[in-house]
Parts: C-alpha cells; structure tokens; sequence
C-alpha cells in the first residue's frame, strides 16, 4: 500500500540569498533525478564562485547590521521554534520532497527524520536561551564570561541525510546569533530549499539564512572555505573532502567542525542477547541502504556463537524488502546515484578478489521494476581478514563484512585497527566489560545494547580521519560562539 503520491512535482531551484530567489548570476542550471527510476525531479541553479561571494556578503551584512545577532537569545528561540513549527506543519510535503530526492523510505523521512528536524530547531533554540555564563569573583576583581556570536558560518552537509544534518548545523548556529550560508549536497537540494522558503516565512530575518547550490572544489563552494569573511566552517561527508576543506581554511585560520567518514566495528559478544543484537545490527549495517557513516560495516562476532549468529543474521537480511521507497512495506530504498550503485558493487567484486565469500546478495535485486533505480540487495561476506581493502575502506552501501575474534583483547584491537574512529557498537550481557572497552576504543560514540540512540546534549564527532571537533549542546556553544573574558575592577 503506498503511504505517499507517486510522484513529485517538478521544480526550478533558486538559490536564497538575501532573502531572495536567485538564479546563479551565469545562468547555470544542473538536474536532480529520483534514485528509484531516474525520473527528472526538478532543474537546480547552479552556482559559481560569484554566488558563493554574494551569499557570503549577504550573511556578512545581516550579521553585521541586522537584528539577529543583537536580538535576545530568548528572542531568537521564538523565531526559530516558528521555524519548527513550519516543519511540523508541512511535513508530510518534506517528507515526500526527501524521498523523492535521497531515495530514503517515505516512512523513516516523515517518522524520523523530519521530527529531527524540528528538533534540532527547538533545541538548541531553548538550550542558548537557557545557556549560563560562569562569574570568577576574586576581591576587588570581577570576572565573567561572554559567549559572542562567531559571525558569519559556512554549513556544508551531505545527501544521505539532507535536511535532517542539515539542521543539525543550522540550527546551533543562527541560535547563538551568527548568520548561515547553507550549502547542500547536489543530489539533494529540494528539502533545502523548502526549508529556506518556510524559514523565511516563518519570520526568520532576510540574509540570516542562505543557500547557495551546486558543486565543491572551485565552484560555489570556493567563498564558503576560502573567503576571510567566513568566521566558522562546519561540514559533514567523506574524509577527502573534510581534508580538502580545512586545507583551504587554513589560509585565513577559520575553524573547522568536521564530521567525517567512518569504518566502525560492531562487536558481538558470546553472552550477548541475540534477540537484541541480530536487528540492531540489521539495523546498523542496512538502514538507510548502508549510506550512514557510522554505519557497523564491520562485524565482529566472537566465534563460538558465529555459526548461530550468522544464520540468524543472514535469514533477517535476506527478508528486507527492498523497493520503491514510498511502499509501506519498504525497508531499503535506492543508493544515491548510479556512479555510487558502481562504487558498491566495485567492493563487493573486490572482496571476492580478497578471497571474501558472499552469503547473501552481492547484486541488484531481480525484480525488472526495480531496474530503472539505484538498487542493491543487502550483502553478508564473509573470509576476509580485517586488514583487507574491502574491511578497511568505507564503501557507503548496504555491505556487511563479518570477521571473528576470540578474547576481548583481540575484539579491541580488531575495532581498533583502521584509520577511522566515528563510532563503535558493543553488545554484551557483562558492564564491566562494556565499561572497559567503551573507554579503550577509539571512537567518538560507543553505543552498549543498542544503535543510533541520540541524545542532543552529548559530543558527536570522530577521531581519527572521522573528523575534527565535536557537536551538540555546549560543545556546538563553544564551536558557533567566540568566548569572552571579561575582567573589571571594583573601586
């Protein structure tokens, strides 16, 4: 039964700059496509490095001259719960927009994601508005502390979760008062620019919130990581690119919140509740079609329960329906695009070549109706060490790559061994251990018993080449303000 229409409407993406609708100054103009069958969604303006310079200013003159970064942060969490108010009220048309142009099941966009959205929006709305500043009394001499807006944030954010990481950075940054150039990924730009229409009509302030679309490198995200009048750069997607970015950031010291790749391990314990452990790793690997970058592409399992859990896991996986994504019934929609359908598949032929043995999948699936979209069937493999090229390289797709260990001692340093370090994912009955591992495993979120479970106030980021800094609550304050001391004397 479809839960949504089946098709979207057609439109011409302007960016928003100034509070305007603008066409990019040459007239450029590039197509985003749905993944399920490559229908044409809508034409999107294409910016060059002059759009970039004039989103920058636009930001640049609403943070210098405008009310936002002078309003009152309890001022400010009006507008922005106005803001969320508007997604709520239009979520079933953001919902449908995303599904069209990521792939991702119309379910999960309107259930989960688009309730994110909005709360991002709420909460770091009421968390700057709450926000305390500390006192340092010392005899005649006061001091305080002062979080000042940064100024002007550059917010790149990627496809596989379009609005919702969009607004995981837009969100904190216009609610410490500075001013946004939001960049979207090119598969995804509709939810974007939606967002940015009800924003404005919302009552957000002209200039505050702008968007520019296209493509990296020198087109319109040139200004966005190189222009001295950006205060604040904040990206999430692969770690060439984060490094490219910070590269060109470096030439005017802007710094960069970057929320990288990831390779991380999900570790299986013989003691382990299996009936918890199976779906949350189903769930790890294969929702959202793999395209997560804290995705468990790596399993450990400890190898006197592996020919049990790999039963189990292999016949869970083989039941995940995979299909248009606006069917109830749908678990895995499309990958983002035919040259990342290739990408997958490219490591899955050379896991083969590693010696890997595929259990399930391996291919799209067979069914002709599905032959026009980016479609990949979820995929076990097995034999291959945890050095091989197909265990260490984030492949971005619904490949799971199952590796066994012996002792925690081996399961630790198996989790250990790779250059990334976003996240890792323990299942065990023992605390102690959970306790042990969780503060020796290199990566910047360790979920016990359970995957993906968010609480905003917590540090999101990676270590390694899984990025740079960390988000959420005051660790998103510290990043989007300018900490101030000040120091006076009582006479």
């Amino acid at each position: 039964m479809s839960i949504g229409a089946t098709a979207a409407e057609k439109r011409t993406v302007h960016h928003l700059i100034g509070g305007r609708s603008v066409a990019s100054e040459d007239g450029r103009t590039f197509e985003t496509r749905d993944p399920h069958d490559d229908a044409l969604l809508g034409t999107v303006a294409r910016g060059a490095a002059r759009d970039g310079e004039l989103a920058v200013t636009a930001a640049r003159e609403a943070f210098d001259a405008g009310p936002w970064p002078r309003m009152t942060a309890a001022e400010r969490r009006t507008v922005l719960h106005a803001v969320a108010d508007a997604v709520d009220e239009h979520r079933d048309e953001l919902a449908l927009l995303e599904s069209h142009d990521s792939g991702k099941t119309l379910r999960h966009a309107r259930h989960g994601e688009m309730p994110r959205v909005a709360q991002n929006l709420r909460f770091f709305a009421d968390f700057a508005a709450l926000a305390t500043e500390e006192a340092y009394p010392n005899g005649p001499v006061l001091g305080y502390s002062l979080h000042a807006p940064a100024g002007v944030v550059s917010a790149i954010s990627p496809w596989n979760a379009p609005l919702m990481l969009a607004t995981w950075k837009v969100a904190p940054a216009l609610a410490f008062g500075n001013t946004v150039v939001l960049k979207p990924a090119p598969q995804t730009p509709l939810t974007a620019a939606r967002f940015g229409e009800l924003a404005l009509e919302a009552g957000l302030p002209e200039g505050v919130l702008n968007i520019v679309h296209g493509y990296g490198g020198d087109e319109v995200a040139g200004p966005l990581t190189g222009d001295p009048r950006v205060d604040r750069i904040t990206f999430t997607g692969s770690s060439a690119t984060g490094a490219a970015i910070m590269a060109a950031a470096a030439a005017n010291l802007t710094p960069v919140s970057a929320e990288l790749g990831g390779k991380s391990a999900n570790i299986v314990f013989a003691d382990a509740d299996l009936d918890i452990a199976v779906p949350e790793s189903i769930r790890a690997i294969f929702g959202g079609s793999g395209q997560v970058c804290f995705a468990g592409s790596r399993l450990l399992v400890q190898r006197s329960i592996l020919p049990e859990f790999l039963e189990r896991f292999t016949a869970e996986a083989e039941k995940l329906v995979v299909g248009d994504p606006r069917q109830e019934q749908t678990f895995m929609g499309p990958l983002i695009e035919r040259a990342h359908l290739e990408k997958v598949h490219g490591y899955v032929e050379l896991a083969q070549r590693e010696g890997g043995t595929v259990l399930t999948g391996g291919g799209p699936p067979a069914d002709a109706a599905l032959s026009g979209g980016h479609y990949y069937r979820p995929t076990v493999i097995t034999g291959l060490d945890n050095d091989s090229r197909t265990a260490q390289e984030e492949i971005f797709g619904p490949v799971e790559t199952v590796i066994p260990f012996d002792t925690e001692e081996e399961a630790l340093r198996l989790a250990n061994t790779t250059r990334y370090g976003l996240a890792g994912i323990l299942f065990t009955r023992d605390l102690d251990r959970a306790h042990r591992m969780a503060a020796r495993w290199k990566a910047g979120t360790v979920w016990v018993n359970c995957y993906f479970e968010r609480d905003l106030r917590m540090p999101f980021g990676g270590e390694g080449i899984s990025g740079v800094g960390r988000e959420g609550g005051n660790f998103s304050r510290e990043f989007f303000t300018e900490p101030r001391a000040v120091v006076l004397r009582i006479r």
